[in-house]
């Protein structure tokens, strides 16, 4: 027999998640007057790009998936964007604030169960740390999720590239702004 809390939890996550896909929606039609942006991660780098019309807009820092819990590579898009965040896992729910492990924004992704966010150990930044997601510092996590839209593009390279290179090079997050990528499609 199930359990009348188990049924409100069961209740409460098909809510949670019919409103979520009800705002999703809302914010991709809001965002269509915008031109697409694509974020471009480079697991190697541990670096995230912002790219628009062919140009990159801002680059971070990332922690990304340990040995144990890679990150998954391949071409994606934001499907859900959500402010202070709660998490649910392993038997826990953590609500907003200081101890939530993914931090205060996340915007997840079409592969399930991973998604861009903050983090509560700003140190693992740099670092092949996460069960699989991107990391970022919340400051950057704030303003990434400004930047971005449901629907925009996210793709996530193992390996580097031409493009990789173009994008992450030797040159700085200063000058990298003015270097062109290309728009073509992903290369595995």
């Amino acid at each position: 027999m199930i359990r009348a809390e188990d049924q409100t939890m069961k209740r409460l996550a098909a809510l949670t998640g019919a409103i979520l896909l009800a705002a999703s929606e809302a914010l991709a039609a809001e965002n269509h007057a915008r031109p697409a942006r694509r974020v471009v991660v480079s697991l190697a780098d541990r670096k995230l790009a912002v790219v628009e019309a062919g140009r990159v807009v801002k680059i971070f820092a990332t922690a990304v998936g340990a040995p144990e819990s890679p990150t998954p590579t391949g071409s994606y898009e934001i499907i859900n964007r959500l402010a202070e965040p709660t998490w649910y896992g392993h038997g826990k729910v953590v609500p907003p604030g200081k101890s939530n492990p993914i931090g205060t924004r996340w915007m997840g992704l079409s592969v399930k169960g991973y998604g861009i966010h903050g983090t509560n150990v700003p140190s693992s930044i740099g670092h092949n740390a996460s069960h699989g997601c991107i990391r970022l510092r919340n400051s950057d996590v704030e303003e990434l999720f400004e930047m971005v839209a449901v629907g925009d593009a996210v793709e996530l390279y193992g390996e580097r590239t031409a493009e990789l290179d173009a994008i992450f090079g030797a040159a700085t997050v200063a000058t990298v702004a003015e270097v062109p990528v290309a728009t073509a499609a992903v290369n595995r």
